[in-house]
């Protein structure tokens, strides 16, 4: 364990993810991202909020959204992404690599769900080539339960999500095929860039600029 109670496979990915900030340009930080609407420093604002906001504060800003997440984290992220430099942001989450953030219901497994995926949003939109660890990347994959998915609310009807790289499936009927990552992006909504998917459902599924 890395801290006090904060896992190590958590920090390592916080790390890594700051890792990949520390090398942006400032045109990147810019850059849209697989997050509808978001840039990234967007992103960063949203996934450095638990770091950042007390629980009164966060409790405030649900009352405000009328107990909407979705519209309180939209809003908070638009809001915060000036706030800071992109060296500041860098450190934010360096610095908070070991603080003991757990989304409801979800624990740690879910935390390091919320940072890999949120890093993939940026990694991939930006082409930048960053390959998640595989224990990570199976811990994630392994906590996709039922209610989890809908949370995301894809429609995969009639479509098999089948990973090139693992022995991962997910879903029943025509194949999708790519890497587990990206297949874990398909499942979370997200709409891939071409060439990061291969069979007949594969238009369904891509970005539309």
């Amino acid at each position: 364990m890395a801290g006090s109670e904060t896992p190590d496979w958590v920090v390592a990915e916080r790390h890594d993810l700051a890792t990949v900030l520390d090398g942006l340009t400032p045109e990147q930080w810019d850059a849209p991202t697989l997050c509808v609407g978001w840039r990234v420093r967007e992103v960063v604002a949203h996934i450095t909020m638990p770091f950042r906001y007390s629980v009164p504060r966060f409790a405030v800003e649900m009352v405000k959204a009328r107990g909407n997440f979705h519209r309180m984290s939209d809003r908070r992220a638009r809001a915060d992404a000036y706030d800071l430099t992109p060296e500041q942001w860098v450190a934010t989450v360096r610095d908070n690599a070991a603080f003991p953030w757990k989304p409801p219901g979800g624990g740690f497994d879910g935390a390091l769900s919320h940072d890999v995926i949120h890093g993939l949003d940026i990694t991939v939109a930006l082409g930048i080539d960053r390959q998640v660890p595989e224990d990570r990347l199976g811990r994630v994959l392994g906590g996709l339960t039922p209610k989890r998915v809908k949370y995301f609310g894809t429609d995969l009807a009639g479509v098999q999500l089948t990973a090139d790289d693992r022995a991962w499936t997910y879903g029943a009927g025509t194949q999708l095929r790519g890497s587990a990552q990206d297949l874990l992006l398909v499942l979370c909504g997200r709409r891939l860039p071409p060439g990061h998917r291969t069979g007949e459902p594969s238009p369904r599924f891509m970005a539309t600029v």
